[in-house]
């Protein structure tokens, strides 16, 4: 039997959080929350409306020009660091909550869990290190910049890491001051109304943050554009992110976006392949492969292509795609039509491809569940669609390549540009193709350095602009105001 939320929540899920206070939402109607491990709803939450994103607005900028907006920074990061602990207390549970809400292996879940109480950490330590600058100007004038907060901020998050990705976006908007509306993805909204909680037993004042729950094309559209945002930051697909964008242009506000990625490995023939391996999968059947920054092409030099090829094969059948409680390799997709286009995606690769391999079902996995099985394709041309289109699912391609200006034509050769691997021992082989390779990060002999909260992130093309994570997301939540003292 399938757990429900109150087996692990004691919020009414189906009230949304403004000005510190739970309400029920002011339209009619909830939506439905489902186990993707068995297919079944297990709960609701609330379908906010418009009108519930103006309150949340409304009591945003309450806070800006309240007790928030006079608070100095450092204690502003020791907020931080008390939602921080409270984290850790909780981090079980809130894997937990997650695990039943998007189908992530528990094991997984308990990483994000820590992950966001290390951004909650980062972010506190850095809330009063953001500095302005002192500029030689003419003889008698002092120039000097401040780094202020927008001050009403949209954060609008996926269904795919939703305690990481609030708490990079959610961490680094209240260390730089602002106040924040955020709209969690209707498929995964129970961690975020359980850090709302947090936020409020920390003592984060009322309005800083906010949440409302609901449909994308309804409280999401109103967030996005509303112009009572400053600020906006989202994560989500590349036509989701162009429509929040033109409508964000439309009240001129800055926008963050971080999309969709088709991200490359580059296996040279020198490169250790004990030591890339297992990363060469793992970074694709991480969330079972609904991963922006998912290594889903494998490019591989030719001397060692049947090499790779064989051990990927033989990993690749020690697959086991199963129940998310039970940890296995990789869960079940978010939902049924996650489960139909990815599957649609192997479908075609299995007709017009070589299937190299597949792995397989755990006997416990529910008929009801989203499961697919892992899949590898060979010997895959370049501009095929398994090769060019982010699947968001456990598929990878291995593609041959002959020489370094090869390897990089192939690697540049998609509309993305977000994550990239270099394998090789060569050093000075390493740097030419980190700088060559048109992509926001680049990794050389290994992949994602264990999440890399500290590390900015982001991407180019189709993939994005502006920079999370990292000091530099502080950036992108603050605007620089330029003062000229002419004193003689």
């Amino acid at each position: 039997m399938a757990l429900t939320l109150t087996d692990v929540m004691t919020l009414d899920t189906t009230r949304i959080f403004i000005g510190g206070a739970w309400r029920a939402p002011a339209g009619e109607g909830t939506i439905p929350v489902e186990d993707p491990s068995v297919g079944q709803v297990i709960g609701e939450i609330g379908r906010g409306t418009p009108g519930d994103v103006d309150t949340a607005v409304a009591a945003a900028q309450a806070a800006m020009e309240g007790e928030w907006g006079r608070m100095p920074a450092a204690e502003r990061g020791r907020l931080l660091m008390r939602m921080a602990r409270i984290v850790q207390d909780r981090a079980a549970e809130l894997a937990m909550i997650e695990t039943l809400d998007v189908g992530k292996p528990l094991h997984q879940s308990r990483n994000d869990s820590r992950a966001l109480a290390r951004y909650f950490e980062f972010y506190a330590g850095a809330a009063d290190m953001l500095m302005g600058t002192t500029i030689p100007y003419q003889p008698g004038f002092t120039v000097y910049t401040l780094r202020e907060p927008h001050g009403v901020c949209g954060i609008i998050i996926p269904w795919n890491y939703p305690m990481q990705i609030l708490g990079r976006g959610l961490g680094a908007a209240l260390a730089a001051g602002n106040a924040v509306v955020v709209k969690p993805a209707e498929d995964a909204s129970l961690s975020t109304l359980a850090i709302a909680q947090i936020a409020a037993e920390a003592g984060l004042p009322p309005g800083v943050l906010n949440v409302v729950t609901g449909y994308g094309a309804e409280a999401g559209a109103a967030l996005a554009g509303h112009p009572g945002i400053q600020h906006l930051s989202f994560t989500g697909s590349v036509g989701t992110g162009v429509a929040i964008q033109t409508a964000a242009a439309r009240n001129v506000v800055p926008v963050t976006l971080e999309l969709g990625g088709k991200s490359p490995h580059v296996v040279f023939d020198d490169a250790d392949l004990e030591q890339a391996m297992p990363v060469l999968v793992g970074a694709c059947m991480q969330n079972a492969g609904q991963t922006c920054s998912a290594a889903s092409r494998v490019l591989v030099q030719r001397g060692i292509y049947d090499e790779v090829r064989r051990r990927m094969v033989d990993i690749y059948r020690g697959l086991v795609a199963g129940p998310a409680v039970d940890s296995h390799d990789l869960g079940p997709l978010v939902s049924a039509k996650q489960q139909r286009i990815v599957s649609g995606f192997i479908d075609r690769g299995k007709a017009e491809l070589t299937l190299a391999a597949e792995g397989r079902l755990h006997p416990d996995a529910a008929p009801g569940g989203h499961f697919v099985l892992p899949a590898l394709f060979s010997d895959v041309d370049p501009g095929h669609a398994l090769a060019q289109q982010e699947i968001f699912g456990p598929v990878q391609v291995l593609i041959p390549f002959r020489d370094e200006a090869e390897a990089i034509r192939i690697a540049n050769g998609t509309e993305y540009g977000l994550v990239a691997g270099i394998w090789t021992r060569d050093g000075a082989r390493q740097l030419r193709l980190a700088r060559r390779i048109r992509s926001g990060q680049v990794f050389v002999n290994n992949y994602g350095a264990g999440g890399g909260i500290e590390l900015p992130f982001g991407g180019v093309g189709k993939s994005g602009h502006g920079r999370e994570k990292g000091f530099e997301a502080l950036y992108g939540f603050t605007r620089v105001k330029t003062v000229t003292v002419a004193h003689g």
